[in-house]
């Protein structure tokens, strides 16, 4: 069984990478690699969080 607790720490991490996404976006030279691999990430982690959700 999912506790909310789990599911709230996948949303932090998730706004977290959303952060670093846009900090990094909003760089002078920013790293189009880095970028994708923290969209992966928060993608992965999306997919997560509705996958506990529903479960």
């Amino acid at each position: 069984m999912v506790s909310l607790e789990q599911i709230e720490a996948l949303k932090a991490k998730h706004a977290k990478l959303d952060k670093a996404i846009d900090d990094e976006a909003h760089r002078p030279l920013p790293d189009t690699q880095q970028i994708h691999l923290l969209k992966r990430e928060k993608l992965k982690i999306k997919d997560e969080i509705a996958r506990l959700s529903h479960s």
